[in-house]
């Protein structure tokens, strides 16, 4: 999918970033991508009390992929509260690349990056489909 509305995406993600619940830390995060079926799913960040059991923005997008009916991102957008590009921490790096079609796009604080170069030599789905084989 070479025609991606990053300006749409953008929005979406700014969108999901005044939802976000962030009481403790004050860092409000939106997501938004693409899905190879054309459809925008987002998240935001929700924090909780005891700090280590929040919610990423990456992993509620995920959680809008699925209950929205599956398939693959291809195109990716990650802000904070000031509507700035963020990039995805390691964890939810390797969470989005579960559900990443082959070549998925992400806009970060560099430039437009595919997901392998953000997430090197990654260990995913693919490598365990090749085991099996």
């Amino acid at each position: 999918m070479t025609d991606i509305d990053w300006a749409a995406l953008r929005a979406a993600a700014v969108d999901a970033m005044t939802h976000a619940y962030a009481p403790y830390s004050n860092y409000s995060v939106g997501a938004a991508a693409l899905t190879d079926d054309g459809r925008i799913v987002s998240g935001c960040n929700v924090e909780n009390a005891s700090y280590g059991v929040g919610l990423c923005a990456e992993c509620a997008l995920v959680g809008d992929l699925r209950m929205s009916g599956g398939g693959l991102l291809v195109a990716f957008v990650c802000v904070n509260g000031a509507a700035e590009t963020i990039m995805p921490c390691g964890r939810c790096r390797q969470v989005l690349y579960e559900f990443s079609a082959p070549g998925m796009l992400l806009e970060t604080v560099s430039g437009i990056r595919t997901m392998d170069e953000v997430l090197p030599d990654a260990f995913g789905p693919r490598d365990l489909e090749e085991y099996r084989a």
